[in-house]
């Protein structure tokens, strides 16, 4: 028996969940299938970084619209999702590092954006006072934070549930392929039929898209994390920097989360992926470099998910070039987690008008046609 459905979404991350129960607030028969289980790989387990600071500028405007949502995220959801606007910080370690962020500061002003603010020594110190002394100012958005990403995922896995999703988690995808006006999506246990499907599949979106005969050039991310023992609290922000990655923040119950980009190495067939070392003490060196009380501080444990990178590290927001009723959300890059809720608005734009007012154009699926971002 085939299962029939208005839109099929592949893949049971943020970005599915979020498409997903988009569409079924707007009354579509919505059939989500995730291979393993909700929330499983990236976005499960990033540093939760709800970020509008130090975005590529193709991002700002989308990622601007987006964070109204994250500030009403208990009504939309029914959770708060751990969510806290504790504010971001990039900190500058020299004088040429803060040009940098002045430099983009103008930028940002000639464009219009005042979202994120530059501050001096002294704001950044009673901001952050357990920084070290050698940092000499940042780039501030206030009103940025961070969430908890599993609790996130599963918040909006729950809500499409509830709002009539037919989720099937366990059920991987083995075939795609387009009838006449619809689309025969064949699982390990069954076969469903939709005339849209959204291939919001993750690290394997590339994989999926080449079935529907969409050749996209992209890596695969596996950004490491380390979370540490319990501390008592020093740092309210969430601190990033300008020379290095970092993604550094404080729970409430006093561990450490440190992120910023740091690769580990990933395996798509096996669906694991593995810490490299070296990587792993160069992100614990950032982290001892500009918070020397973390020096000697136990790491509890340590982890990197798999997601796919993009070329320009911009994501794909759009519809299929080649194919009729095939929408993509996929190639985050390691950015996608603060842009979850608002990019499933604009996938259930696409499936129900056709279009979207919101600025998705510099993710056109269209843009790795060109030479030069194909060969990058």
């Amino acid at each position: 028996m085939i299962r029939a459905a208005d839109v099929i979404v592949i893949g049971g991350g943020l970005h599915g969940c979020s498409a997903a129960l988009q569409l079924a607030l707007r009354g579509r028969r919505v059939i989500l299938l995730e291979r393993r289980h909700i929330g499983r790989h990236a976005s499960g387990i990033n540093a939760g970084g709800v970020r509008t600071l130090g975005r590529d500028l193709a991002e700002i405007p989308l990622s601007l619209l987006g964070m109204p949502l994250w500030q009403n995220i208990q009504e939309l959801v029914g959770d708060d999702c751990g969510f806290a606007a504790c504010g971001q910080v990039k900190v500058a370690e020299s004088d040429q590092e803060m040009a940098t962020l002045e430099k983009r500061a103008g930028r940002l002003a000639q464009l219009g954006y005042t979202h994120e603010k530059l501050i001096g020594t002294d704001e950044l110190r009673r901001l952050v006072p357990a920084l070290s002394r050698h940092c000499v100012g940042a780039m501030l958005v206030a009103s940025d934070g961070a969430a908890d990403p599993y609790r996130t995922t599963h918040a909006f896995g729950a809500r499409a549930r509830a709002a009539g999703v037919q989720i099937e988690e366990g059920e991987a995808v083995i075939g795609l392929e387009r009838q006449a006006d619809h689309w025969i999506v064949t699982g390990d246990r069954g076969r469903y039929r939709a005339p849209l499907v959204v291939n919001a599949a993750g690290a394997w979106a590339g994989r999926l898209a080449a079935i529907a005969g969409d050749d996209f050039p992209l890596r695969t991310r596996a950004s490491m994390m380390i979370v540490t023992e319990r501390l008592p609290q020093f740092v309210t922000p969430v601190v990033g920097a300008v020379g290095r990655p970092l993604s550094f923040k404080q729970s409430a119950s006093g561990t450490v989360l440190i992120g910023g980009g740091q690769q580990g190495r990933a395996d798509l067939d096996k669906e694991q992926s593995w810490v490299n070392v070296v990587n792993l003490a160069r992100s614990a060196q950032t982290a001892t470099d500009l918070f020397p009380q973390m020096r000697g501080v136990r790491i509890a444990r340590s982890w990197c998910g798999i997601e796919a990178e993009t070329p320009d590290r911009l994501p794909i927001l759009d519809f299929s070039p080649s194919v009729p009723g095939l929408i993509h959300v996929f190639g985050f890059s390691g950015h996608g987690f603060q842009l979850g809720p608002i990019c499933g608005v604009a996938v259930a734009d696409l499936a129900t008008r056709g279009a979207t007012d919101l600025p998705i154009r510099p993710f056109a699926a269209t843009r790795f046609a060109e030479p030069a971002l194909a060969a990058a």
